[in-house]
């Protein structure tokens, strides 16, 4: 689990990076908020996973969508991050999309 959060973790801050560069945001804020997100996400999908086993695609699939919504909430709620909620749902699905998809063909 501390290997995939790690990788989850510099995948999604280079994310957060880029947008922020991008879309002119502070990225102090949204950096913190975001690794805070992330192991409070990371912890749920494993217990999730661990406890639906037997379906791990159903719940892992379920489970991303749960993620990409608490994280964009999150980084909303946060006023340093001064994102809009329209805003903070983009951030959270590329983050998303990117951890998700490099993870999903490394051997972790």
């Amino acid at each position: 689990m501390i290997h995939t959060l790690l990788f989850t973790i510099v995948i999604e801050c280079v994310v957060v990076v880029g947008y922020c560069v991008w879309r002119t945001k502070p990225t102090a804020p949204i950096l913190l908020t975001s690794i805070f997100a992330n192991v409070i996400t990371q912890s749920l999908l494993w217990i999730g996973l661990n406890l639906f086993f037997q379906y791990y695609l159903i719940t892992l699939f379920i489970a991303e969508i749960l993620i990409w919504v608490i994280e964009s909430v999150l980084l909303h709620l946060y006023l340093a991050n001064q994102l809009d909620l329209k805003e903070s749902a983009l951030l959270s699905l590329m983050m998303n999309l990117t951890s998700f998809g490099i993870g999903w063909f490394l051997p972790v």
